[in-house]
């Protein structure tokens, strides 16, 4: 069977023992199939490695032509963020629990991966966010975010104090328990449930959207993934700043965080017949009956 991509890395999320055998099964079928399969040494032991090349994540993006996860869209987002750099692209199999990322249900993985090896997929370009942690004009931390970047308040409680800028204008100063500076894939996930809007992933746009403002006219605004949003906290004992909930950075009184696009998309591949509309409706069950 003739294949579009060669290297193939496989990854499952760490510390679940009942996708090691899925992983090898994948594993096993696209070697006899002819793909040169790698596996993240993170994800299985060893010994349930069989004959296949184990490798660090960081020499995923370097090494691999396509890579496959197995598990829930956590595992999604921390290998998005090691992809993004070498524009590899992303297949998702849903082992997890919600999964608006991990697409194709364990039962259908062979059939599908061997059909988006062949060059039959969907693919779809997603956005990224970068973001710098500024202090007293030098930059003491960044990362990237696939989903969002999060500030709140930390152990002691009390609401933060912060301002917003939008290249370089003013746009509101706010008292809240934080903010969700969310990109269109990250917008079913915490910014959801904090009230902001479902944004179609190929939307070229980033939401900010309010946690538990002071202040009732405070609503969550979308605006061009062409802005750089700056945030620069005021007022707070105990901020803090994360990224995509994996990764965090501690802020203090008049730190400035500066957000942006980063420069290169994800590309995920979904399998024909995607819908993203049929997705939603079956993750958020819309059109059910109540009763």
């Amino acid at each position: 069977m003739e294949r579009l991509f060669k290297h193939v890395c496989l990854v499952a999320r760490h510390g679940k023992p009942n996708i090691v055998a899925s992983l090898r099964e994948l594993a096993d079928h696209l070697a006899a199939g002819g793909a040169t399969v790698l596996i993240d040494k993170d994800s299985v032991a060893p010994e349930d490695a069989g004959p296949h090349a184990l490798i660090d994540r960081g020499d995923m993006g370097k090494l691999a032509d396509i890579a496959i996860v197995l598990g829930g869209d956590g595992t999604m987002l921390s290998i998005a963020r090691l992809l993004a750099p070498y524009r590899v692209p992303l297949v998702g199999i849903n082992q997890g629990r919600l999964g608006f990322m991990t697409d194709i249900p364990l039962h259908e993985m062979l059939d599908s991966v061997d059909a988006i090896l062949r060059g039959e997929f969907i693919p779809e370009d997603r956005i990224l966010l970068q973001a710098s942690v500024i202090r007293e004009e030098a930059e003491v931390a960044s990362a990237l975010a696939f989903n969002d970047v999060v500030f709140n308040r930390g152990a002691v409680g009390s609401m933060i104090e912060f301002e917003i800028f939008i290249d370089n204008q003013f746009v509101y100063s706010q008292r809240s328990d934080g903010l969700i500076v969310s990109t269109p894939t990250g917008s079913t996930a915490y910014s959801l449930a904090a009230g902001g809007p479902i944004l179609h992933p190929t939307l070229q746009a980033i939401a900010l959207v309010p946690i538990c403002p002071q202040s009732l006219s405070n609503r969550p605004i979308a605006v061009n993934d062409s802005c750089e949003v700056e945030f620069m906290l005021t007022r707070g004992l105990d901020g803090r700043v994360h990224f995509d909930g994996q990764s965090h950075c501690d802020l203090m009184e008049m730190d400035r965080v500066l957000i942006r696009r980063y420069r290169n998309p994800l590309r995920i591949l979904h399998p024909v017949g995607y819908n993203y509309y049929d997705m939603l409706r079956h993750k958020l069950h819309w059109g059910e009956r109540l009763l």
